[in-house]
């Protein structure tokens, strides 16, 4: 019987144990979703990434032995970002009003907006990016609803991720208004607030029976 043959895997990145090295990796990283952003993922290079961020080649290949890794350090980032911030917000929920849940789940979504393009574009342009979008797609729609099990009462678990699914696909409106002329911006994102506002109030009533 012949044995079978070792999968290869992937070149992981390299965690730095001091703080300058963690300060290095953070500017190579930033570098690189500008490189990424402008020239996209096939044309980037790590020579460039290298030289945007003021990092020696060696110094970079030693953090990051390919272009893979640090595009897999990047969206692991931007997904941690994601899941810390509903977690966060989901720790204020007891101590604000439901209509301050909904805003801060638009200004969640607007603070992910700045990488979300840079983010799905780097998805794309690699393998496995089915896998991404499902491990990223239920991180988000688990982490809202547990915001909103905490923000209404009475809340049944089916219901709330049903309505975390709705909201999420409400929030991308966010990234349809930034699209739009500067001077509709603000009424645009006014009305998508009242819009969450008004979606969370009425269903924290019918769960409540009221």
């Amino acid at each position: 019987m012949t044995p079978s043959t070792p999968v290869a895997q992937p070149a992981r990145p390299n965690e730095p144990k001091r703080e300058r090295g963690r300060q290095r990796v953070a500017a190579i990283m930033d570098a690189a979703v500008a490189v990424f952003t402008e020239k996209g993922y096939d044309a980037a290079t790590m020579t460039e990434i290298a030289a945007r961020s003021s990092t020696a080649t060696g110094s970079l290949y030693r953090f990051f032995p390919t272009k893979e890794a640090l595009a897999e350090a990047l969206l692991l980032r931007y997904a941690q970002q994601a899941k810390n911030g509903l977690a966060e917000l989901e720790q204020q929920v007891p101590e604000i009003t439901l209509e301050a849940v909904a805003d801060a789940l638009v200004d969640f979504v607007l603070l992910l907006q700045s990488q979300r393009s840079f983010a799905v574009a780097l998805v794309d342009a690699r393998s496995g990016s089915d896998d991404h979008r499902k491990r990223f797609r239920e991180a988000m729609r688990s982490g809202v609803a547990g915001i909103l099990s905490r923000a209404i009462a009475d809340l049944k678990p089916a219901r709330a991720k049903v309505m975390a699914i709705v909201l999420i696909h409400m929030l991308k409106g966010v990234t349809s208004i930034a699209n739009e002329e500067p001077s509709a911006r603000a009424v645009l994102m006014a009305e998508l607030r009242d819009l969450v506002r008004l979606y969370l109030v009425s269903a924290s009533q019918r769960a409540g029976g009221k």
